[in-house]
């Protein structure tokens, strides 16, 4: 009971109950405030945690790679596609370089060949030339005569003389004219002998090749071909045949000289093939004069004595 009494008399001390001072001259004992409670402020939508943080950066950067990656490929593409091009152009700049060098070497060998031919009648022309120029200076020292003797007033008889003489000179100016002309026909006819036989020299039968062989300063070298992509070696020369065309009588070859590969493409059947090979003084000639559904056959022509101790179309055949 005791401790009962005593509990309640603590409690009304802390409240204040049982102090006479507590409530003298203040009225009643103030009522005990309740907590208040605020609301929490509502969060921004822009904030994020840490992990978010986190799995936006993952996500930016795997996007950046994405693009960076698109890029390069593009790019990539892009290169190929130029390299390529590039390519195209370079491969037809060589073809149309090896077709120059083609057509080149055809001129090149014709014109030599020709030069050749015409060299004996050089000599003729020169001589002809000269001539012709003598003739003019006789005429122009007679016909001052004839004028210095009008100019004098020469008698008949002076007249006469100079007359005669003019004549005689004449008469050999005449002869000498007669000569030129002789000489000019006939380097008319070496020029159109040898034009003709420029033109007419090629062989279609093995018996024509020796018969060319006795008549020029040439060796010839025949050579047949009898399955297509096989190489056969004439000389320092592997002649390879690619193509035929029946129809048209036409063959393609590729020529392997001097370390390198030429071809010659659509050709007609005697039709010469000039080329040059290092070392030799004038251009080398192939010809094909025959054409079958996978073969060739034909002849090399070169400078005399080219091809050493390689038989030729008369060494293998002496007695042709």
């Amino acid at each position: 009971m005791a401790d009962a009494k005593n509990d309640r008399n603590v409690s009304h001390s802390m409240f204040g109950l049982n102090d006479p001072s507590a409530g003298a001259g203040q009225g009643p004992a103030p009522a005990p405030t309740q907590p208040v409670y605020a609301p929490a402020p509502p969060s921004s939508p822009w904030s994020f945690s840490g992990g978010q943080i986190l799995f936006l950066l993952v996500i930016v950067l795997l996007v950046l790679t994405g693009v960076n990656l698109y890029l390069v490929i593009s790019s990539r593409r892009q290169f190929n596609d130029y390299a390529a091009k590039m390519a195209d152009q370079t491969n037809l700049i060589t073809r149309r370089l090896d077709s120059s060098d083609e057509r080149y070497a055809q001129l090149r060998g014709q014109f030599q060949v020709t030069s050749e031919k015409l060299g004996l009648t050089q000599d003729e022309l020169a001589r002809a030339r000269q001539l012709a120029a003598n003739v003019q200076k006789q005429q122009q020292a007679t016909v001052a005569q004839l004028n210095n003797a009008i100019a004098k007033k020469a008698s008949a008889e002076e007249m006469n003389k100079l007359q005669t003489e003019a004549n005689a000179k004449f008469g050999n100016l005449s002869g000498d004219l007669a000569g030129t002309k002789a000489d000019l026909e006939a380097t008319k006819q070496a020029l159109t002998g040898a034009k003709g036989e420029l033109g007419g020299a090629i062989a279609r039968t093995h018996d024509e090749l020796v018969a060319l062989a006795h008549r020029t300063d040439r060796d010839y070298f025949e050579f047949n071909l009898a399955k297509k992509n096989v190489r056969q070696k004439v000389g320092t020369v592997m002649i390879e045949l690619t193509k035929t065309n029946l129809k048209k009588n036409q063959f393609t070859v590729n020529l392997y000289f001097d370390d390198k590969r030429t071809e010659r493409k659509d050709k007609a059947i005697n039709e010469p093939v000039y080329f040059y090979v290092q070392g030799a003084p004038s251009a080398l000639e192939l010809v094909v004069n025959k054409v079958g559904k996978e073969s060739i056959a034909g002849y090399v022509s070169t400078p005399k004595g080219f091809f050493a101790g390689i038989p030729s179309v008369l060494s293998a055949r002496p007695g042709a």
